[in-house]
């Protein structure tokens, strides 16, 4: 089967929808699907060997310059595919990192506006490219925020098209008022050019359908799966009593680096606490740099400054040798994750986690028994949960092999390729077919 998968860069940052789709991409070539992941704005980062195209359509200067000047919307092709230089993206994308999604309303809006919108000439190359050289048996878009190109694709290419859901809303909410009206309003009409959609959660699922006003049925659901190469080592032992707390995602306030912070102090302010330590890390852009200092500030000032250790945004040993050195995980979102990748790379691991109960986490635990949940935004009970963790060896240890056995049978991305896979046939062939 011949898949073209249309996922969004991320400005140079490590992404988790990245990563899931490289994933997905690379597990169902491994199952003789020739499948293609196709970079838009940005170059994708991954840490994992990177399956994408190297040449990335509605590359991020020329979309930028398009919705700013008429002029850039007639310039001829040669020229647009200098600004799509991949180098050069991705030399922009340090910039581009440091812009909030509060202010790209407009740009957004006009992304998916599509055919109607200022990138129109962007909408064109990719559409001749697609039938001229790849004609894919099925399409799917990694989010509803590039539904602006379905209609299009839907009547140039008449082949079955899917758009994933897997974070969407998070930008959308962050936008001013007035213009996620329109983007929503933009996305529910775009939605009808999809054949179906597919959730990485029940959770995800059931809360889009509503948010997106998508009828449930065409949703189905298909929970994220990790690569296992270099995962799932023999561990070193645990320095009892300091045991290593640890935060591995990117460093901002939405992931709730700040409700850890303050767990860590409450817990080691509570009556006979072991001297535990706490670890982070992942991406730190620029702009969250003040919310980090902010943090460290925190920590100074209840005289633990030198109990925390920041270990910059990794490569994948370094990402697996910081997991083997902890022992348990939290992430203590504010948001509602759809995904949680970072607690399948602790799984895989042997790394408990605790986390708030919102979003696909009570899922994801229940499914294993490899965590506890705790109420959200309570760093108190976060401070409990953790404590609870590791001042008990035999849950620690139980919720460890529990949380390997489920990533090794389950939550892998061979897993996550075959149900894709299955799916898809449904739509291409109207059947379900498995390839050995």
């Amino acid at each position: 089967m011949r898949i073209a998968f249309i996922t969004a860069g991320a400005a140079g940052m490590y992404c988790g929808s990245c990563m899931r789709d490289n994933a997905l991409v690379s597990a169902l070539i491994a199952r003789g699907h020739d499948a293609l992941l196709i970079p838009t704005y940005t170059p994708i980062r991954t840490d994992d060997p990177d399956a994408s195209q190297r040449r990335v359509f509605f590359g991020g200067i020329n979309v930028f310059l398009q919705h700013k000047s008429r002029l850039f919307r007639h310039t001829p092709r040669l020229f647009d595919r200098l600004l799509d230089f991949p180098r050069l993206l991705k030399w922009v994308s340090r910039f581009a990192s440091r812009t909030p999604y509060s202010v790209l309303g407009s740009l957004t809006i006009s992304m998916l506006e599509g055919q109607d919108g200022n990138q129109r000439k962007e909408l064109h190359k990719l559409i001749d490219w697609l039938k001229t050289e790849i004609q894919p048996e099925v399409i799917l878009l990694t989010n509803v925020l590039l539904s602006g190109i379905a209609p299009q694709l839907q009547s140039e290419l008449n082949v079955p098209i899917l758009a994933t859901l897997q974070g969407d809303d998070i930008f959308l909410e962050a936008l001013p008022e007035a213009d996620r009206k329109i983007c929503l309003e933009l996305i529910r009409t775009n939605s009808m050019s999809f054949d179906g959609f597919i959730s990485t959660s029940e959770f995800y699922a059931n809360d889009m359908a509503k948010y997106l006003q998508i009828d449930r049925k065409k949703i189905r659901v298909v929970y994220p799966g990790i690569s296992l190469r270099g995962h799932g080592g023999i561990r070193p032992p645990a320095p009892v009593p300091a045991l290593r707390i640890g935060y591995f995602a990117r460093i901002c306030p939405e992931k709730g680096f700040h409700n850890l912070i303050d767990a860590f102090i409450r817990l080691r302010q509570m009556p006979g606490s072991r001297p535990y330590t706490l670890r982070a890390s992942g991406w730190l852009g620029d702009n969250q740099r003040a919310y980090f200092v902010e943090q460290m500030k925190e920590l100074e000032t209840a005289g633990l400054r030198d109990q925390f250790e920041y270990i910059e945004s990794p490569d994948h040993a370094s990402k697996v040798r910081f997991l083997n050195n902890i022992d348990v995980l939290s992430v203590p979102t504010v948001y509602h994750e759809p995904k949680g990748l970072y607690l399948l790379e602790a799984w895989a691991n042997g790394v408990p986690v605790v986390q708030p109960a919102h979003g696909s986490f009570p899922e994801l635990i229940e499914l294993t028994g490899a965590g506890l949940l705790v109420p959200p935004n309570d760093p108190h009970a976060l401070a409990l949960g953790l404590r609870r963790v590791l001042d008990d060896v035999t849950l620690r240890e139980t919720m460890s092999q529990k949380g390997r056995n489920a990533v090794a049978t389950r939550f892998h991305a061979g897993a996550m390729a075959e149900q894709t896979e299955q799916l898809l046939y449904e739509y291409v062939r109207g059947q379900k077919t498995v390839i050995a």
